[in-house]
């Protein structure tokens, strides 16, 4: 690879930021600084000229209670950019935030972000644009998987197997990896968004109760479970009532929340168990010393490496702070970029490095 000095020079000077551009949160990581922004993924427009308002933890607080001239967008849908100008803004806002908070002016970043599996070109290349438009001297894209193996501290580039399940808001990835490479992957649009939905459904169903899907994530994470739980939960939920129009509260319990997102969980368990089918024996005997590592803001359903374990008879752990995982990946990739390199992801050119 030739030597660009103006690279070089930049680079001595630039932040380097990773990012986990999430479909529930985007994390930013700054290198030699950590995690330095974990905001939700929403951004608040005016309808007709589609100026931003709010970007963050203010758009989502206005979710459901803005004037109809304001809309609040999540620009990221199931792991993907949904809406690409929106996106462009919310990344624009956070790298702008990373500057600020610098007492000089810096050259523009270099950015790793991370991307699910399954994605195509296309998407690929919207991301990758995005973050140039943002205002990165160079984008970078990893696959989520890997980022979240590294960030959890697997040995990725080891000859023995590990595994990861990265269970975001939009997506869940599965692969298996070893000696720096993917063996067996899965990418699935089946994660946290498709369990608030069951929520919803369900206590619409039983009900004729409707919720938002703010409360119906706050039910989720209270009392949501995946197995059962050693002393079951309640909770009130309010909402409004479908038959008369009228505000009413009723109380749910964790064990019909439970089969609520019965459906959604043995999805994720069956591709877990379609993944591990395609494994070289040699690679499950090394997973049976070493696991399935559960990662991202999912992995924190109470249960779920419970249920996991006695499906798949496998020893199933969580990641130490799961939610960051994936930026924090970023970050050990950034950490030794030039011998880290290879786990990048090309575009449609096979390059792995591209510049403005």
């Amino acid at each position: 690879m030739a030597f660009n000095p103006i690279n070089w020079l930049l680079g001595l000077f630039s932040l380097d930021i990773g990012i986990d551009l999430g479909t529930a949160n985007t994390l930013v990581y700054v290198k030699n600084k950590g995690i330095v922004i974990n905001e939700p993924s929403w951004v608040t427009i005016e309808k007709r000229s589609r100026e931003p308002l709010a970007v963050g933890q203010k758009a989502k607080e206005m979710m459901g209670r803005t004037a109809g001239s304001i809309v609040a967008v999540r620009p990221v849908r199931d792991g993907v950019i949904s809406e690409f100008d929106v996106t462009q803004v919310m990344l624009t806002y956070f790298i702008g935030q990373v500057h600020e908070q610098s007492v000089v002016p810096l050259p523009r970043p270099r950015v790793v972000i991370g991307i699910p599996a399954g994605v195509t070109e296309v998407e690929k290349r919207a991301v990758y644009d995005a973050a140039m438009s943002a205002g990165a001297r160079e984008a970078f894209l990893i696959e989520e998987p890997i980022a979240a193996a590294l960030g959890a501290g697997l040995p990725v580039s080891e000859v023995k197997g590990s595994m990861v399940v990265d269970i975001g808001g939009g997506t869940t990835e599965v692969a298996v990896m070893s000696m720096g490479g993917v063996v067996v992957s899965r990418s699935l649009r089946v994660a946290g968004d498709e369990m608030d939905q069951d929520v919803v459904q369900y206590i619409r169903n039983k009900y004729n109760l409707l919720i938002g899907e703010g409360v119906a994530e706050q039910v989720k994470v209270k009392i949501g479970s995946a197995y059962p739980l050693p002393q079951e939960k309640t909770m009130e939920v309010r909402g409004r009532n479908l038959v008369n129009g009228l505000p009413e509260s009723i109380e749910v319990s964790s064990v019909e929340v439970r089969d609520a997102l019965s459906g959604s969980v043995q999805v994720i368990v069956d591709t877990i168990r379609d993944a591990l089918d395609e494994v070289p024996p040699e690679v499950i005997a090394d997973l049976m010393d070493t696991g399935i590592c559960l990662a991202g803001g999912g992995a924190l359903l109470q249960g779920l490496a419970d249920r996991l374990a006695d499906e798949l008879n496998l020893r199933v752990w969580q990641a130490e702070d799961p939610l960051t995982c994936v930026a924090r990946g970023t970050g050990v990739i950034l950490s030794d970029f030039e011998n880290m390199r290879h786990y990048l992801v090309g575009l449609e050119r096979g390059s792995t490095r591209h510049r403005a």
